[in-house]
Formats: C-alpha cells, structure tokens, sequence
C-alpha cells in the first residue's frame, strides 16, 4: 500500500472516530488549535517538533500526518534529513527504522 493510500485510510478512520466521540474529538481538535496558534514557535517549528515525536513514539499515522503538514509548512527535504537525524539519535534503531517510513512517504508526497 502507497502512503497516500496509507494517509486517507488513516484520514477514513479518523472520521469514524468523529462520528463515534464528537465531543472528545472536538476537545481534541480545540487543544490542537490552541497549540498551533499560541506560543512564540511557528507552525514549522511545531511540525518539526511533533514528526520527531512521532518518530521516537513509533506512531506511523502521526508520521504521515506530520511529514504531510510538515512539507505544507515550507519544510525542505534537507530540514526533514536533520529531524531524522535527531529521532534517531534519541530512540536508536526503531527510529532509523520509522525515519525510512518518513522519508519514503515525503519522496510519495513530493511527486
């Protein structure tokens, strides 16, 4: 399966648990707002923050998520290299192995 198809069964599933708790994803959705439109970092600089998390929490939905919303905010593939670099520095071997789902899915998206 492509990325992108990986990325709108991720988005499909995503709905479904809007549907199932609208409440707890609406309080979700609010807390993310919050976190995008405050603080002195801009919205690449969260998405850098939030892919290397993704990465180190060996979540690949999230890395999806975020490599798409990361390259939306002007993010560079030389940039995402440097992010790589640092998830695998702080979880080792897994997370030389989730930065290849990363990059493999920025070069998808790239096309």
């Amino acid at each position: 399966m492509s990325y992108t198809d990986k990325i709108s069964t991720v988005r499909g599933e995503l709905r479904s648990i809007v549907q199932a708790i609208p409440e707890t994803m609406q309080g979700f959705g609010t807390l993310s707002e919050n976190v995008e439109g405050a603080g002195v970092l801009d919205r690449k600089q969260k998405e850098m923050l939030a892919l290397g998390m993704a990465i180190v929490q060996r979540c690949e939905p999230c890395i999806l998520l975020h490599v798409e919303s990361f390259r939306k905010a002007g993010g560079t593939r030389e940039e995402l290299g440097d992010i790589l670099g640092v998830a695998i520095q702080m979880s080792g071997g897994p997370g030389v192995m989730y930065s290849g789902h990363a990059l493999a899915a920025w070069d998808e998206f790239a096309k």
